[in-house]
């Protein structure tokens, strides 16, 4: 079970920290009518990130980025996806009744799900850094334990992340401070597109 543990460690470890995916989906948790219409995100998100975990474990990803082009096309493609994002999150205050006229149909919920997740160069390098460095020391049944703690990790923190949204959501207290943490969550989006412009230069 070391492999198991191993894996669970070093995924907690990659997706605890702020992030624009994370950012994506606990707003998604709040803004949502309900936790059923939330899913296409908790989906597509945690889909995402086992391709991404997949991948990097087998070292694909590390051999897409070797090419210049593709880096500066995801770049590109995912910088203006992020400040598009970042500009619905700034302009969205909604949180009870107008939850069906501002939330995010399951379509663009799919969308910018895959674009955060997938167009972020720094977020596959983060990946390989830590994930398929790591698997490189494990073979056979070893491997496939650590890759599936990742894994589960993964699709439990986004599911956490939109239950606790959810519940976050209902209370009066968060309700009224929810357009500053809107605006907060917005500037850092921003923040995440300048950076991958500034990096890719």
């Amino acid at each position: 079970m070391q492999a198991f543990i191993h894996g669970v460690i070093l995924a907690i470890g990659l997706i605890l920290p702020l992030g624009v995916q994370n950012l994506f989906v606990f707003n998604q948790g709040v803004t949502q009518p309900s936790f059923f219409r939330a899913l296409p995100a908790i989906i597509t998100a945690s889909m995402c990130d086992t391709l991404l975990i997949l991948i990097s474990v087998h070292g694909i990803s590390l051999l897409l980025l070797s090419f210049g082009f593709l880096k500066i096309i995801m770049a590109a493609f995912g910088a203006v996806f992020l400040c598009y994002i970042g500009w619905l999150t700034w302009n969205n205050t909604a949180v009870n009744n107008d939850r069906d006229k501002k939330s995010l149909s399951s379509k663009q919920q799919i969308i910018f799900a895959v674009t955060v997740s997938l167009l972020n160069p720094h977020a596959i390098l983060d990946t390989i850094g830590v994930i398929g460095t790591s698997s490189v020391n494990y073979q056979g049944d070893d491997k496939l334990l650590f890759t599936a703690a990742c894994i589960i990790i993964s699709w439990a923190w986004f599911f956490f992340l939109a239950i606790l949204g959810r519940g976050l959501g209902s209370q009066n207290w968060f309700i009224q401070y929810y357009e500053v943490i809107n605006r907060f969550s917005a500037i850092l989006i921003w923040g995440s597109a300048v950076y991958i412009v500034l990096t890719m230069l």
